[in-house]
């Protein structure tokens, strides 16, 4: 029974091992758009505890940004002139915004930010679609206990984690929508978000597109994505997909406001706050 037992343990750690990986650069990706929802549509003053939050998970990832740049480092190695071309054209605008004086480098800045933010938000609900990896995981321990005590968790905690960041980067969002006076836009810019999404998830689970392919690979990515995505079957495809988002996100949105006490502070902001800063 002893030998049993240490053999079905090293079996769980290295299954686990070998998740920690793409668990750890998907939550990465993930974190990236919240970081951004936070400074693009908070004020620093305000809500410090997303501040905390953002901070906590860069050092959160400190352990593994030797992983990550071996990834950057092997994606750059593998680039033609042409995206080599792209990198160093979007190396120099980054360098030109942050050059840019006063208001209109701030306006710039917050753009180019926002469409980041954007290109980066699909890899949060992505991490719904690795639940595939769990099947194989379980096909591979054969142990109900260690499946129901250690691999459902870390699964549980991954996927949510990944999620959750994306609830929280709409609900900063919404939050500044409602600030400048668009509260009505919340609406339709969560549908449409979660529209983008679902191709998004689309074009990175199965046509094993990503981020940086909108710079790299901007021929490429729109070409296939306009061949393979207007058939019967990839748009049955997405539409589940916008389904799930969109009720999970409904589900998550409130358990988050109520747990964090901001739908009273979303929804019934003063109208003199705002008058008076207007």
């Amino acid at each position: 029974m002893k030998p049993e037992l240490i053999d079905l343990t090293d079996r769980v750690v290295q299954v686990l091992r070998i998740n920690m990986s793409w668990m750890t650069w998907n939550l990465f990706l993930a974190f990236i758009p919240l970081a951004l929802s936070v400074i693009l549509f908070r004020k620093r003053q305000e809500y410090t505890w997303l501040w905390w939050l953002s901070g906590l998970m860069v050092l959160g990832f400190l352990p593994s940004i030797p992983k990550i740049f071996q990834k950057v480092l092997g994606f750059q190695n593998n680039v033609e002139l042409i995206q080599l071309v792209w990198l160093s054209s979007a190396a120099l605008i980054a360098v030109g915004l942050a050059l840019f004086p006063g208001r209109l480098g701030f306006r710039l800045k917050w753009w180019s930010g926002f469409l980041v933010f954007y290109a980066f938000l699909p890899n949060a609900p992505y991490l719904l679609t690795d639940i595939i990896h769990l099947i194989d995981d379980i096909r591979t321990i054969q142990s109900v206990w260690m499946i129901t005590l250690v691999l459902i968790p870390t699964y549980i905690v991954v996927i949510l984690g990944g999620f959750e960041a994306y609830v929280l980067s709409l609900i900063n969002l919404g939050y500044y929508l409602h600030q400048i006076g668009k509260s009505k836009w919340i609406f339709a810019m969560e549908i449409t978000t979660h529209i983008l999404c679902g191709i998004g998830i689309y074009l990175g689970r199965f046509l094993r597109f990503n981020t940086w392919d909108l710079i790299t690979k901007p021929d490429e990515l729109l070409t296939q994505t306009i061949a393979d995505t207007l058939g019967k079957q990839p748009i049955v495809i997405m539409g589940i997909t916008f389904i799930v988002l969109w009720g999970l996100y409904w589900i998550m949105k409130r358990v988050t406001l109520g747990i964090t006490n901001q739908g009273k502070n979303q929804v019934s902001v003063p109208s003199q706050r705002m008058n008076s800063n207007g």
